[in-house]
C-alpha cells in the first residue's frame, strides 16, 4: 500500500452536503477551501504527539486516534470556539493496516461526534508522530483569550485534574510508590488515554468567563501562562483544593505530596482553567450545568502591586500565592510546581 492508497483507504471522507457549509472543498486537492460567515473569526491550533514523548509505546491505536484529535479540540474549547475542520500529518515506521484501521476509527469517531471534518494532511515514513491542525470558528471578539483575566476574578477548573499524571506514574513506577487497585488504574488510564475536550463548556462560557486555558502541561504552569499574559497575580486555596471535587477520589487518596504533584504538575487532563468575575458566579454555575461539566472555584485573581518594571523595562513576573483556608501562606513541594517541558 503506497501513500495515496493509504490516505484513500483510511482517511478520505466526503464532506456531507449541508453538514458543514463552511467547507467549500475538503481533502483530495492541493488545499482545502473554507468560508466563514460574516462576523466570525477562524481559530487555529496545532499539536504534535510523538511516541515515547507524549504517549507510551504500544498505546492502543484507537485510543491514540481519539487523543490525537481530543488534545487539539481542547484548545478550541479553551478559546470558546466551535470545531470546524482539521488536518492530519502522520509519520509511520511502517504501514500496519490493522493499526491504521483502529487508529482511524478512534480519530474519526471523535471527529464525527463534534462534526469536525478531516480536510487534508500528509503521510510519510518515520518515527511514529501525529500532528493535527484544528480549525474552529468563534464570533469576533468573543474568544476566551489568556490575556483577559482581571483582578477580582474567581479562578475555576473544570472536571478533575491529576488523574492522567497518576496513570503515568503508576505505569512507570518501579518502586511501588504509586500502586493502585486494578479498578482505580483502569479509571485513571481512561482519563490519560481518552481525554474529553470540554467544548460544550467553552461555548457556554462565552460572554461569562474572561480568560481560559486548557490544562495540558500542569495546572500550576498553565495558570502562570494566564497570569503572565494578563499581568496579574493569583491566590489559590491549596488546602481546599486538596479536598475539593476538582480532585478525583483516586488522587485525593494519595499522600499529600503525591496528590499535589498530580493536581498541580500533572498535565494531559485537558480540563479548562478559567477566570470569571465574582458577580458571574450564578452564570458560571448555569454554564456548567448546561454543558453537563462540573466546575470548582479554587481561588481568585489579584492585581500585581504597582506594575513595577525591572531595570530592563520588563513587567514583574506573575506570582501565585498558595494559601490555607485562613489565607496563610503554604508552600507546595517543588516537584508539584514543575510543569511539563518538551525539552527537559
Amino acid at each position: 500500500m503506497n501513500e495515496f492508497e493509504l490516505i484513500d483507504h483510511y482517511f478520505r471522507r466526503p464532506v456531507l452536503p449541508g453538514r458543514r457549509r463552511e467547507i467549500a472543498l475538503g481533502n483530495g486537492d492541493d488545499c482545502a477551501l473554507l468560508s466563514l460567515p460574516p462576523g466570525q473569526q477562524l481559530a487555529v491550533s496545532t499539536d504534535m504527539l510523538v511516541e515515547g514523548r507524549h504517549f507510551l509505546p504500544g498505546t492502543d491505536p484507537e485510543a491514540l486516534g481519539h487523543k490525537a484529535l481530543a488534545v487539539n479540540l481542547s484548545d478550541l474549547a479553551a478559546m470558546g470556539a466551535e470545531p470546524l475542520a482539521f488536518t492530519l500529518a502522520l509519520a509511520l515506521p511502517r504501514v500496519d493496516e490493522q493499526w491504521l484501521d483502529r487508529f482511524s476509527s478512534g480519530l474519526l469517531a471523535l471527529a464525527d461526534a463534534h462534526q469536525c471534518a478531516l480536510v487534508g494532511g500528509d503521510t510519510t515514513a518515520g518515527p511514529l508522530t501525529l500532528c493535527i491542525t484544528v480549525m474552529g470558528r468563534v464570533p469576533a471578539g468573543a474568544a476566551l483569550a489568556r490575556h483577559a483575566a482581571k483582578a477580582g476574578d474567581d479562578v475555576y477548573v473544570s472536571g478533575t485534574v491529576g488523574d492522567a499524571r497518576l496513570a503515568l506514574e503508576a505505569h512507570r513506577d518501579g518502586q511501588g510508590c504509586w500502586q493502585l487497585r486494578p479498578e482505580a488504574l483502569q479509571r485513571v488510564c481512561l482519563r490519560m488515554d481518552r481525554p474529553t475536550p470540554r467544548l460544550a463548556l467553552g461555548l457556554a462560557l462565552r460572554g461569562v468567563a474572561h480568560a481560559a486555558i486548557d490544562v495540558s502541561d500542569g495546572m500550576a504552569g498553565d495558570l502562570l501562562h494566564v497570569l503572565r499574559a494578563s499581568a496579574v497575580d493569583a491566590e489559590i486555596d491549596l488546602e481546599s483544593l486538596l479536598e475539593s471535587p476538582a480532585l478525583s477520589d483516586d488522587v485525593r487518596a494519595l499522600p499529600r505530596e503525591q496528590a499535589l504533584t498530580c493536581a498541580l504538575a500533572g498535565g494531559d487532563d485537558y480540563e479548562l482553567l478559567f477566570t470569571a468575575p465574582a458577580s458571574a458566579r450564578g452564570a458560571v454555575v448555569a454554564a456548567a450545568a448546561a454543558a453537563r461539566t462540573p466546575v470548582t472555584r479554587i481561588g481568585r485573581i489579584r492585581p500585581q502591586p504597582g506594575s513595577v518594571l525591572s531595570a530592563a523595562g520588563l513587567a514583574a513576573p506573575p506570582r501565585v500565592f498558595w494559601t490555607d483556608r485562613q489565607g496563610r501562606p503554604v508552600q507546595p513541594p517543588a516537584r508539584a510546581l514543575a510543569s511539563f517541558d518538551h525539552f527537559a
